[in-house]
C-alpha cells in the first residue's frame, strides 16, 4: 500500500458520513479535520471515541457537522469547546448523549460482528430516558437480573493519526487501542501518519502489539505533526499554548474565521509552496 494525497483522501468522505474519531489524549488526526474543512464537508455525523475535542470543535465551527454522539466535548484545561457551545446554543447541532463505556461497548459489538452487547452501570441514570435505542432486558439465564443492551455501532469511516506506516500499509499506534477498535468497527479507515518506513511491523515483536493490520486500513496519507496540538506517543508533546490561543480566538464567529484563515487555509498554502 502506498500513501495517498491528504486532500484526495478527504475528498473521498461523502457528506453525511458517520465518522468516528479518538479523543485529544489519544491519536486524533487534526490534519485530516483541517482537510475536511478545506474540502467543504457538510452534514457529518461525528462519534467521539469516547469523548470529543479539538478536531470536533473546528469541524463544527466550519459548518461541517450535523450531529455529534459523544460523552463530552471539551478542550480540557482550555475550557469549553467554543464552537460546539455556540452551535448548541444556536440550535444548529444535534447531540446524542452517551457514556464512555457505552461508546466503547457499541463499537466493540461491531468489531466482534454481533448485533448488541450488554453493559452494566447505566440502570438508574437519566441517560436511558434519552436513548430509546438502549434496552433494559432481563438476563436470559434465569437470574432475574436486569441488564442494558446496546446496539452495535458501525461508523462509515474511522479517522485517526498513526506514528508511522510500514511498506505494507500496517499502522503503528502504540498502546492507543481505541484506534484499533474503531478501525475494526468501521466500514473504512482513513489515517494520517508521520512517516512511512520499510519493513513489516507485524513481524517485529516490539511493534506488532501496537500495530493495526493493513486489512483494516483503506488509505493513509503522510501529514507531519498531523495530531498537533495533541501529543503523539513519545514523539512530540501536547501543545497547550496552541489550544489556549484557539480557545480565545474561537469565542466569536469572526475570531474563528480568522483562525481558520491562518491555520487551515494559509498554512496549507505555505506547505504546498
Amino acid at each position: 500500500m502506498t500513501p495517498t494525497d491528504l486532500e484526495a483522501m478527504a475528498a473521498s468522505v461523502p457528506d453525511g458520513a458517520l465518522v468516528a474519531m479518538p479523543p485529544d489524549n489519544s491519536l486524533p488526526s487534526v490534519a485530516f479535520a483541517k482537510a475536511l474543512i478545506r474540502r467543504g464537508a457538510r452534514d457529518l455525523r461525528l462519534v467521539g471515541v469516547p469523548v470529543s475535542g479539538f478536531a470536533t470543535d473546528i469541524l463544527i465551527g466550519a459548518g461541517c457537522v450535523a450531529s455529534v454522539q459523544t460523552s463530552a466535548v471539551s478542550l480540557g484545561e482550555a475550557g469549553f469547546a467554543p464552537r460546539f457551545t455556540a452551535a448548541l446554543k444556536a440550535g444548529k447541532l444535534s447531540i446524542t448523549d452517551a457514556t464512555c463505556p457505552a461508546i466503547h461497548t457499541m463499537l466493540q459489538a461491531a468489531e466482534k460482528g454481533v448485533p448488541f452487547m450488554p453493559l452494566r452501570g447505566i440502570i438508574g441514570s437519566d441517560i436511558l430516558a434519552n436513548r430509546p435505542d438502549w434496552r433494559v432486558i432481563e438476563s436470559p439465564f434465569g437470574t432475574g437480573e436486569k441488564i442494558v443492551v446496546l446496539p452495535a455501532l458501525h461508523p462509515d469511516i474511522a479517522v485517526f493519526h498513526g506514528a508511522m506506516a510500514d511498506s505494507h500499509g500496517n499502522i503503528y499506534v502504540g498502546r492507543r487501542r481505541e484506534c484499533g477498535t474503531i478501525a475494526h468497527a468501521s466500514k473504512r479507515s482513513l489515517v494520517t501518519v508521520e512517516r512511512v518506513v520499510e519493513g513489516n511491523f507485524l513481524e517485529d515483536e516490539k511493534l506488532a502489539a501496537g500495530t493495526i493490520n493493513a486489512t483494516y486500513i483503506s488509505a493513509f496519507a503522510i501529514a507531519e505533526r498531523g495530531a498537533r496540538p495533541a501529543a503523539l506517543l513519545d514523539q512530540y508533546g501536547f501543545d497547550g499554548a496552541y489550544v489556549a490561543a484557539y480557545a480565545r480566538a474561537a469565542k466569536t464567529d469572526a475570531g474563528f474565521a480568522d483562525w481558520c484563515a491562518e491555520h487551515v487555509y494559509q498554512s496549507q498554502a505555505v506547505a504546498a509552496q
